[in-house]
């Protein structure tokens, strides 16, 4: 009873896969169940390997460009990409303001070559990207040909599988049910020995279809392994195009507005310094025509000599001609003094002389 469950239920399995399976491979599958040789241990061996080596060898390929494809490098040019932008940094343009004259445009004139070299450095990345976009297109049909492939080989292991299952259930519903009763009729002990053997085969056979079923599964989950390495390469696909056509088209007319924005700001700029320099220099010039207009009218009202100059000149006069007559005064009483002064003297020198010339007589 321990062998009759598994028994129905490969059975049913069986009947299932056959059933699923198109016609012609259907009717292959049943055409390869009859030509089964189980007393054959070599076909029992190599039964089915020819399919499970093509999936082995196409796994191993599969594996092999997954490997070998590259597209970390996408990622990295789109990174770069994106950073070489944000270096541009095209909204700090034109914030800090130059005077008027002499370096009114260096600020334009660095961000313009700033722009021209990471301008350079975004056309070959982008060139990369294209590169890698068309080899990306190559490996989205490749992969195309492998899933057709991994379908081919799915098929010809479910042939196998099927016919392998038609087989093992012909001989479960009739070949060993005959052996055994063969056997225990006849009591041989090689007839015996023959279905032990026969049984171990049977039993191989059975792993040889287990494995099968395992290479089936292999080739199950590659199927959509395949279609997921398609979705991401067609993923990175849409990133580059947006990339190329929009996102660095749009970035360069951003810089272009950004460049003719500043070149507006600062031509008003220069027309406000010019209408302010205009306005400085009327309201100066009508400031020093006032005060001039002012000081010549004052002048002009003003006589040639000052009344307050003729008086304190009138007074200097009358007061030198006060001081010269009082000198003078002052010099006619001495010298009148003086003349006094020499009579006395004249008069006493001739008394000196008269009082000397005395004893003379005398003598």
């Amino acid at each position: 009873m321990s062998n009759a469950a598994p028994q129905q239920d490969q059975q049913a399995v069986a009947r299932v896969n056959i059933d699923q399976l198109p016609a012609a491979l259907r009717e292959k599958a049943t055409s390869l169940a009859t030509s089964i040789d189980l007393s054959d241990s070599q076909q029992v061996l190599q039964y089915g390997i020819g399919a499970q080596s093509n999936i082995a060898t196409f796994s191993e390929s599969v594996l092999t460009k997954v490997r070998t494809k590259d597209t970390g490098y996408v990622g990295e040019s789109l990174m770069d990409l994106g950073q070489r932008v944000k270096d541009l940094k095209a909204d700090q343009l034109g914030r800090k303001s130059l005077p008027l004259i002499g370096r009114l445009f260096n600020s334009l004139q660095r961000f313009i070559q700033r722009y021209e070299k990471i301008s350079t450095h975004i056309d070959r990345i982008s060139d990369q990207l294209d590169k890698a976009k068309m080899q990306l297109l190559k490996d989205v049909a490749m992969l195309d040909t492998l899933y057709d492939k991994n379908l081919e080989y799915l098929g010809d292991l479910e042939v196998y599988i099927a016919a392998g299952e038609l087989k093992l259930q012909a001989i479960r519903q009739s070949e060993l049910p005959q052996m055994e009763e063969a056997a225990a009729q006849s009591g041989d002990g090689a007839q015996i020995q023959q279905l032990h053997d026969y049984k171990q085969l049977v039993h191989r056979f059975e792993k040889k279809i287990y494995d099968l079923r395992l290479s089936r599964t292999i080739a199950l989950q590659t199927a959509p392994q395949i279609r997921l390495i398609q979705n991401n390469d067609q993923l990175l696909i849409e990133k580059i195009q947006s990339s190329l056509l929009n996102t660095i088209p749009l970035w360069k007319n951003q810089v272009v507005i950004a460049i003719s924005i500043f070149r507006q700001n600062k031509a008003l700029q220069l027309q406000k310094e010019v209408t302010q320099t205009t306005n400085d220099l009327l309201s100066q010039n009508a400031e020093m025509l006032k005060q001039s207009s002012i000081e010549t009218a004052r002048e002009n009202e003003r006589g040639i000599v000052e009344v307050e100059t003729l008086k304190k000149v009138n007074q200097n006069l009358i007061s030198t001609i006060e001081e010269t007559l009082a000198i003078q005064q002052d010099g006619k009483n001495q010298r009148r003094q003086a003349e006094t002064e020499l009579l006395k003297i004249e008069q006493e020198l001739r008394e000196r002389l008269m009082a000397l010339k005395a004893p003379d007589q005398n003598a």
